[in-house]
C-alpha cells in the first residue's frame, strides 16, 4: 500500500525519535519563573481575545486538534487557551467512549457534529485520531478498520478544509522518563489521581508499539494541506506558551476588540424598601 506522499518539511517537525529521546538543547534551557511565565501567558491571552473577535465578526470556523501520549500536556494547554476566550465561542470537544449505535455509524460522524459553525473555534482534545492510536494499539478495531481510516482520514480532511474550516492539528511530544515523572505525580496527588485510567496502566508496556502507530499515522496524514505541528511538551510551561503562539501565527487577524465602556451610575429607588437580610440563607463563611 502506498503511503501518502505529501510531505510539508516544516522546520522543527518530527523525525520519528522525539517520542524515544530528550532534545538535549531543551534540557539545558533554564525554566520559566512563574512571574515571567505569567507576563508572557498575558500578552498571549490578549492576542487570542483578539483572534476570538476576529473569527466571531468574519464567521471564520476553526477546528485545533491536540494529540499525543497521555500526560503530554494536551489537557493543560487546551484548558489555558479556553480559559481566556469566550464560551460560547471557543468551545472543548472531549468525546468519551462510543455507544453502541455510534459504533455502527460512519466513523468520523459523530465528530462531524462536534464541527464548528460560523463564528466558532473548536478545540479536540483527542479526536478522530483515536483510531490510529489508542484503538489500533489496543486492539479495539480490526485491523480492516486502521487501514481503511488511513485512507480515509487525508480525504476527510481535505474535505473540511474544501469547505472553509481552518484546520490545525497539534501533536505533544513527551519523552518517556518525564511521562512516568507525571504518572507518578498523579498516584500521588489525590487531585489527579482520577487523570490515570486502567487503560494507562495496560499502555505501559506499549511504548514502542505507540511510537511506531504515531510514525505510521504521521506518514499517511502529515500532508501539504494538512499538516502535524509538534510541540515538544517536556517543559509544560514552555509548551502552553510555544503552542498558543504558533496558532496565533497561522490565522491573520486584526485588532477588533471593543473599546472600554463607560458604565453610568448606579440609579437608587428610594421608593423601593429591601426585604431583611436575615431572610435570606447565607453559606457559612468558614474560610
Amino acid at each position: 500500500m502506498a503511503h501518502n506522499k505529501e510531505k510539508n518539511p516544516v522546520k522543527g517537525k518530527s523525525n520519528g525519535k522525539d517520542d524515544l529521546y530528550h532534545d538535549i538543547e531543551q534540557e539545558k534551557k533554564k525554566k520559566l519563573g512563574s512571574e515571567e511565565y505569567e507576563d508572557l501567558l498575558r500578552d498571549l491571552e490578549i492576542e487570542l481575545v483578539k483572534l476570538q473577535e476576529w473569527v466571531k465578526t468574519n464567521k471564520l470556523r476553526v477546528v485545533v486538534v491536540f494529540e499525543g501520549r497521555d500526560a503530554a500536556g494536551k489537557g493543560g494547554v487546551i484548558k489555558t487557551i479556553a480559559g481566556c476566550l469566550n464560551p460560547r465561542i471557543c468551545r472543548i470537544a472531549a468525546l468519551g467512549i462510543p455507544t453502541e449505535k455510534e459504533k455502527s455509524q460512519w466513523y468520523f460522524q459523530r465528530y462531524v457534529s462536534e464541527l464548528p459553525a460560523g463564528g466558532e473555534i473548536t478545540l479536540f482534545d483527542r479526536s478522530w485520531y483515536n483510531r490510529a492510536g489508542v484503538e489500533q494499539v489496543m486492539g479495539y478495531c480490526t485491523n480492516d478498520e486502521y487501514e481503511e481510516f488511513l485512507r480515509s482520514c487525508p480525504e476527510f480532511e481535505r474535505m473540511l478544509i474544501r469547505s472553509g474550516i481552518i484546520l490545525v492539528k497539534y501533536w505533544f511530544s513527551v519523552s518517556d522518563h518525564e511521562q512516568e515523572r507525571r504518572f507518578q505525580d498523579r498516584i500521588t496527588d489525590p487531585t489527579k489521581r482520577w487523570k490515570i485510567s486502567p487503560m494507562d496502566i495496560e499502555s505501559r508496556d506499549k511504548w514502542v508499539e505507540y511510537s511506531m502507530a504515531k510514525d505510521k499515522m504521521f506518514s499517511y496524514t502529515d500532508t501539504k494541506q494538512s499538516p502535524w505541528y509538534v510541540v515538544r511538551a517536556d517543559d509544560k510551561k514552555r509548551a502552553r506558551l510555544n503552542c498558543m503562539s504558533h496558532l496565533l501565527s497561522l490565522i491573520p487577524y486584526e485588532d477588533l476588540t471593543p473599546k472600554p465602556l463607560k458604565l453610568p451610575p448606579l440609579k437608587h429607588d428610594v421608593a423601593y424598601v429591601r426585604p431583611p437580610v436575615t431572610e435570606q440563607t447565607f453559606v457559612p463563611e468558614k474560610y
